[in-house]
């Protein structure tokens, strides 16, 4: 079996960014999503928009399309994009109780943008936590996945199975 190299390790073992310079460009597109579980009071309390902090959906949908445009200023090896599209959405799910988050971001360029997608989720999901975190510390981020990544050499990907959150419990004292 052929060992496939490391894309961001060189040689020498040290970190390095990949060149992207000779890649033609293409339109590209990548779609993640998560969760945030929590407890019923909570669910209820942002369910009628009363977390004393504010609407908890569309702050948490800014705070991810921020967090896209910010990427590359996170993960250290990830190239600085122009996007083109970012859109965050934010949606009460009674089932789990909690908030169901999808982000999708598009570019036409040389690399993909499945990490401002993620980013953008993440930050979304962890903007939720901040904010209902005085109604329930038992809150659960995640998981957070790749959906969708389309657009380069390697053509579109989709995920299989939809991923399930774990339920939210009660804290307990020790």
């Amino acid at each position: 079996m052929k060992r496939r190299s490391l894309s961001h390790v060189d040689a020498d073992g040290r970190a390095r960014m990949v060149d992207v310079g000779a890649k033609r460009a293409t339109a590209r597109r990548a779609v993640a999503e998560g969760a945030v579980t929590m407890g019923a009071a909570a669910f209820g309390l942002v369910k009628a928009n009363r977390i004393a902090k504010g609407d908890v959906l569309r702050v948490a949908e800014l705070a991810g399309i921020g967090g896209a445009k910010r990427t590359a200023d996170l993960i250290p090896l990830c190239h600085p994009l122009r996007l083109d599209h970012v859109a965050v959405r934010a949606t009460l799910d009674a089932k789990l109780p909690g908030v169901r988050v999808r982000a999708e971001a598009r570019l036409t360029g040389r690399t993909g943008v499945e990490m401002e997608a993620l980013t953008a989720c993440a930050v979304a999901l962890l903007t939720i936590y901040d904010m209902v975190k005085a109604a329930d510390r038992g809150t659960i981020v995640g998981p957070i996945r790749l959906l969708l990544k389309s657009g380069g050499r390697s053509g579109t990907w989709r995920a299989e199975a939809p991923a399930k959150a774990p339920r939210a419990g009660r804290a307990t004292k020790r």
